[in-house]
């Protein structure tokens, strides 16, 4: 029974997340996500066409700010550590507007960065242009994206896992999996899911 209602859960908020992703807009899994250039907090632009051999990206819209992206920080490492010498790079982009939440300005992204020796670029979307061309709506936000022919497709919307407040009690690491399976040439079982965190700070 615990069984049939867990992957009744999964269910529900699979189907909730496709409704809240079409009502909003941006990318859906299946769509071709388009590439940036970003300042990074290193003052350098990136953009996913510099990582010459990745098979794929996590993107992780984020910042300094909010409680829950800080609860993810250290989680966040971990799959950067984990994935990218496998060919997923972390890329994080801090959308917020630093005129509506001063914490998040790009000096302060430099100070968190080498406060926490980020090891993935930590970008600021300056003019709030690309977190909308995505359909990020909280922080954090993940898009996991893999490079099929050029393209960069999305295949996992959502959360990195299942519980913010305590990595220890974590039952359901979705990032973790939908990589997993990306790497073995399997279809992502969990495509969407609701991603939990603040709401992005835009100017008024």
């Amino acid at each position: 029974m615990k069984t049939i209602s867990k992957i009744a859960g999964l269910l529900m908020i699979t189907l909730f997340s496709f409704g809240t992703l079409s009502a909003q807009g941006g990318y859906k899994i299946g769509d071709e996500a388009t590439d940036f250039k970003l300042k990074n907090v290193d003052n350098k632009m990136v953009s996913m066409a510099d990582f010459k051999d990745a098979k794929g990206f996590i993107v992780i819209f984020t910042c300094n700010h909010c409680p829950y992206s800080k609860a993810y920080e250290d989680r966040k490492i971990a799959l950067s550590k984990k994935y990218a010498p496998l060919g997923y790079p972390v890329i994080a982009i801090n959308p917020n507007d630093p005129a509506a939440e001063p914490m998040d300005s790009f000096e302060l992204m430099q100070v968190r960065a080498k406060e926490k020796n980020f090891p993935y670029p930590y970008l600021f979307d300056d003019g709030q242009k690309i977190y909308p061309q995505y359909g990020a709506t909280r922080t954090p936000h993940v898009f996991v994206l893999k490079k099929e022919n050029n393209k960069h497709i999305v295949k996992y919307i959502g959360a990195i896992d299942d519980n913010y407040k305590n990595a220890n009690d974590v039952s359901n690491k979705y990032v973790e999996a939908a990589v997993d399976a990306l790497l073995v040439g399997k279809e992502v079982e969990v495509k969407t899911t609701v991603a939990v965190g603040c709401s992005i700070k835009v100017k008024k």
